[in-house]
């Protein structure tokens, strides 16, 4: 049965969150239409440009993600507390870059914001408290996401209807251990589907983004030039926000909790992460005989995680998983919580999370 996104999403239990959005029957969201012959590939850019564009407007923070051919993975972090820390003419002005919104908003935020009475001003913060909820909402976040490129990808088809298939699929990562295990299997998707030979050759990914940082200073890309614009209107998107909000870094802590105030974080070394992504794509590329070296990574170790099974997962990991991810003992508090009997994935949680004893 079909769940309340509400009952799936609480920031209070988990800011993190795995989502995936697919595209509906054989829509093609990016990759090589093998039918026709033609090639969607440049839709990997609209993709990757609107998701890193939102960030900057939304309060949410991007930990990993992958442009597949017909769906998308994001690992993320929803901050309701930075939305609450914007002033009331932030909110407005980070909610118009995406939409026009009413005429009182706009005189709000124009120079005629002076003759607004006090009645219009109240009408004004009224208006701004939903805009502050929705900027903090993952929901909104996917809806604008999912919007922008649906219409693009129907104009150019010059067709119209669904592109999407139905709404877009949550997982609650509950723990570091959930955190790491999403953001390596996002980030392995095109070596485990063979389209890459190695992390480093995956493009739209957040693991080839980081990489490319390492060696290359960022360029500043123009959106006009990457995606058709589409018409603003009364709930239309008003214009592109041409700021990129940049991935969230890599803090080696102990946990989450220690990373430093006001500035959140993965809270893994990346060199460790990137050993683990290494070790795991070697064993689960289809065209490569995986094995799991005499010394397993080291991160692995301290997250309590049994390396042997982990990497045996690795290919379907989150599939075993409902609508949360996360060691034993915390799938069976969220169960608690939400009056549930059972959780799916308490199996894999306890092969995966609850290591071997010496």
């Amino acid at each position: 049965m079909t769940r309340p996104r509400s009952s799936l999403v609480c920031v209070l239990e988990t800011p993190w969150y795995h989502v995936v959005s697919r595209c509906v029957r054989r829509a093609f969201l990016c990759g090589q239409d093998h039918y026709s012959g033609r090639s969607f590939e440049h839709r990997r850019a609209w993709v990757e440009q609107r998701l890193l564009e939102l960030a900057a407007v939304f309060a949410v923070d991007i930990s990993a993600y992958a442009v597949m051919s017909n769906h998308y993975h994001i690992v993320l972090r929803i901050d309701p507390g930075r939305a609450e820390a914007w002033s009331d003419e932030e909110v407005l002005r980070r909610w118009t870059q995406l939409f026009t919104g009413p005429l009182l908003v706009q005189r709000a935020l124009s120079i005629d914001r002076e003759a607004l009475s006090a009645a219009e001003w109240t009408a004004v913060a009224q208006i701004t408290a939903v805009y502050r909820g929705r900027l903090a909402d993952l929901s909104w976040f996917m809806r604008v996401l999912n919007e922008r490129i649906a219409r693009q990808a129907n104009e150019e088809d010059q067709v119209k209807g669904h592109f999407w298939e139905g709404r877009f699929k949550s997982q609650a990562l509950l723990d570091e251990q959930a955190i790491l295990s999403a953001m390596a299997y996002v980030d392995l998707n095109p070596v485990r589907a063979g389209m890459a030979e190695r992390p480093e050759e995956s493009e739209f990914t957040s693991i080839w983004q980081r990489l490319q940082a390492m060696s290359h200073p960022p360029v500043s890309v123009d959106a006009s030039e990457e995606s058709p614009p589409v018409p603003a209107g009364e709930g239309s998107p008003s214009r592109q926000p041409q700021h990129q909000a940049p991935l969230l870094p890599f803090v080696a802590t102990t946990s989450t909790a220690e990373c430093s105030p006001g500035l959140a974080c993965v809270p893994f070394a990346f060199d460790d992460y990137l050993e683990l992504v290494d070790t795991v794509g070697r064993a689960v590329h289809p065209r490569k005989r995986g094995h799991i070296p005499d010394r397993a990574p080291k991160i692995l170790a301290r997250l309590g995680i049994d390396a042997e099974s982990f990497i045996h997962y690795a290919t379907r990991f989150l599939k075993e998983f409902g609508s949360a991810v996360g060691a034993p003992q915390h799938l069976a508090e969220r169960a608690a919580r939400g009056q549930a009997k059972y959780l799916r994935g308490m199996y894999t949680a306890r092969r995966v999370f609850a290591p071997k004893a010496a």
